[in-house]
């Protein structure tokens, strides 16, 4: 993940330009993309995923699908992102093969447990925990848990943790520090005038 795990959020960006913004974060540096895209609209959800994937697999870079499997699998991602409320990671890995990268969101000590255990297991590849700092870019994110809580969660498992939620160049570090193996950043990212730039600037501040 080299530290850095952007997310293409579709509230944020306009359908059309979702390639772009996703070229112009490959450019920077990214080593994966996730799409997520919080619609009914699965077949436009199908096309831009198709549309990530060409892009990805020309540069290398592995893309994750948020929440939808059968997304992932109709468009050969690399693997999906899971929710608590989603198909559980028994069955995803089910369908999307042992090849495939499967994360899982999250919130709490005790999901995190549970988490650990399907990591030991093989179901999931790395765990995402947050949100660490509030953040608007989710309209139903759960209360702020903070760095002491990340530090525990540190204590709980071996998975990778991708840390989320209000992660900024100005406390990137600090997270880091806590514990996570990366950070998820997305409207530092989406709303920066040089996608490219900002980019390169968090790997170069996470390394």
């Amino acid at each position: 993940m080299k530290r850095l795990y952007p997310i293409v959020d579709v509230s944020m960006v306009e359908p059309t330009g979702v390639p772009s913004v996703t070229e112009r974060i490959i450019q920077g540096g990214a080593g994966i993309v996730q799409l997520r895209m919080k619609s009914d609209d699965t077949g436009k959800f199908l096309e831009l995923a198709r549309r990530l994937r060409d892009i990805t697999e020309k540069s290398g870079v592995i893309l994750i699908v948020n929440d939808r499997v059968d997304i992932a699998l109709l468009s050969r991602a690399d693997g999906v992102h899971l929710g608590m409320e989603d198909i559980p990671p028994r069955g995803a890995r089910r369908l999307l093969g042992p090849g495939a990268v499967i994360g899982l969101s999250t919130h709490t000590p005790r999901e995190l447990k549970e988490a650990d255990g399907l990591f030991r297991e093989g179901l999931v590849d790395y765990i995402s925990f947050g949100p660490i700092f509030p953040t608007d870019t989710k309209k139903d994110a759960r209360p702020a848990v903070g760095t002491s809580m990340l530090r525990l969660a540190r204590e709980l498992t071996t998975a990778p943790i991708v840390a989320i939620g209000g992660i900024t160049e100005e406390n990137l570090k600090e997270v880091i520090n806590s514990g996570a193996d990366a950070v998820s950043i997305v409207s530092a990212i989406l709303n920066s005038s040089c996608i490219e730039e900002k980019v390169s600037s968090i790997l170069r501040l996470a390394s």
